[in-house]
């Protein structure tokens, strides 16, 4: 079911808000339970095969979980018993990551490896086909998350239908944000998350609405330029560097407002249940270093690598050439947890050689003030090398990456007419043009540049007249929003 559905906005949203906030005038853990239950009906909707496979690994997570926590005395403890108490929570959370890591490997990476496989032994294995269950990466690693947390002890409550409603939460499940235990487990105990609050509502409300336009008004619009111009590109059409650069800012774009989109959605549903889930996006595209790029993009995600993978490396404790070398192992796997492939690799290697250059490059120029001037040059670099990397990041392979990336620089690009790329056979609508790309860029570069960040949004209250005002322009864009529906449109990071 998408968010961007008539039947989620009409009839699932609807019922489980209302059989939510009725049944917690029972009980609250009737509402839970309801909760939960409408999450899982919500996964099933897609694919009832897999949820099977859901409930599976909640209950293996909860109940390693559970005995990780009853394992010897603590970590802070001391003594001989205590030490043998954290052995043995070690091997259990050893044992649980490594199973789920196994599962998502099996289902995201099992023919990417058997066909590399093939590739260079020359054999011809076959595991036949793989269907990649929707929103695995995420509530892998958000259960992942969780047993280390169990683990070093920042787990405080085991109540098993409040941790079903942490991993399936309908706002988060398909495609994020990654959860920490901690920021959610307190929220469903609280006896005011089971009250009705109209504040939360209309900003909830407002938030929904704003997401939904990213969606349907802007991602899904500059959809088709970016799917011509890159399609071009992989029939080995090489575009002039306008087209390129064309092609490569409407999907730049098109991910920001679509995945951004997503997290709005998600955030502005949860608030109307009380919910508040953490922030995903600050405005990466003003960013004006690839560091500060990465503190505003897939927030919880950097936060997740940073935090599990970045940190337990060793971080920046062991000296600097192990520090650049952590930076290029977290970002190779991060790259790499995006898809099973090598263009997801290269991004991330790419990502990795920023940072690294970054830090080399703050690390020489310490104490030194930048100014207005070298903010606004940080920025504008950022943003180039950034698009490169999402065009690395788009490409279904090395070769189409290149033909792109070649001509956006200048390299080998020749003359070709950008209204016959978006008019011939690479683009099923006919009716686009360079014009009309222009027309939806400009206003498009000025909502990431210089509007606020979404979070920051809030509804008017104490004033009759701007709430009613602003209750109409959010009535009128979910309005204009709905009118777009058309064709199946499913969110980009629901592939990964």
């Amino acid at each position: 079911m998408l968010f961007n559905s008539y039947a989620f906005i009409f009839f699932y949203l609807p019922i489980v808000l209302t059989g939510f906030f009725r049944l917690a005038r029972i009980n609250h853990a009737y509402a839970s339970g309801w909760l939960a239950l409408s999450s899982l009906f919500f996964y099933a909707y897609w694919n009832p095969a897999y949820i099977g496979l859901l409930l599976a690994s909640i209950v293996f997570n909860y109940a390693f979980g559970t005995w990780i926590a009853k394992t010897g005395l603590g970590i802070e403890d001391r003594g001989l018993k205590s030490r043998s108490g954290r052995a043995g929570k070690r091997r259990l959370l050893i044992v649980a990551i490594s199973a789920n890591l196994l599962l998502l490997g099996y289902y995201k990476y099992a023919h990417f490896f058997v066909d590399n496989l093939n590739d260079i032994a020359g054999t011809h294995w076959n595991i036949g086909s793989i269907i990649l269950p929707l929103g695995i990466s995420f509530f892998t690693f958000t259960q992942i998350a969780y047993l280390v947390d169990t683990y070093q002890g920042k787990v405080k409550e085991y109540n098993f239908i409040h941790y079903v409603l942490f991993v399936t939460y309908f706002p988060h499940l398909i495609a994020g944000p990654i959860l920490h235990h901690k920021e959610m487990m307190p929220q469903f105990a609280h006896p005011s998350s089971y009250k009705v609050n109209w504040e939360h509502v209309a900003n909830g409300l407002m938030l929904f609405t704003l997401g939904l336009c990213k969606k349907t008004l802007l991602a899904d619009s500059l959809a088709p330029y970016a799917n011509g111009v890159f399609h071009a590109a992989e029939l080995g059409i090489l575009p002039t560097t306008y087209e390129a650069w064309a092609g490569a800012l409407a999907y730049t774009l098109q991910l920001y407002f679509d995945f951004s989109g997503y997290t709005d959605m998600a955030l502005g549903i949860a608030l109307m249940f009380n919910i508040k889930l953490p922030v995903n996006f600050d405005s990466p595209y003003k960013a004006t270093s690839i560091i500060d790029f990465w503190r505003r993009w897939h927030m919880t995600l950097s936060r997740f690598l940073r935090d599990y993978l970045y940190i337990p490396l060793g971080g920046n404790r062991k000296g600097r050439l192990r520090r650049y070398a952590n930076l290029m192992i977290t970002m190779l796997l991060g790259g790499l947890w995006h898809g099973a492939g090598w263009t997801f690799v290269a991004w991330g290697a790419l990502h990795g050689i920023y940072l690294t250059v970054n830090n080399l490059w703050r690390d020489a120029t310490a104490g030194k003030s930048s100014g207005r001037m070298g903010s606004l040059l940080g920025g504008a670099v950022t943003f180039i090398a950034v698009v490169a990397g999402w065009v690395v990041f788009r490409s279904t392979g090395i070769a189409q990456a290149r033909t792109m990336l070649e001509a956006m620089f200048g390299i080998h690009a020749r003359p070709i007419a950008f209204h016959s790329v978006l008019h011939g056979q690479l683009l099923l609508a006919t009716d686009l043009s360079g014009r009309d790309l222009i027309r939806l860029l400009l206003p498009s570069l000025a909502w990431v540049w210089l509007l606020p960040n979404s979070s920051h949004l809030k509804f008017i209250g104490g004033n009759a007249a701007l709430a009613l005002l602003q209750s109409v322009i959010v009535v009128c864009f979910m309005a204009l929003a709905i009118d777009q529906f058309g064709s199946y449109s499913p969110f980009l990071y629901f592939r990964f």
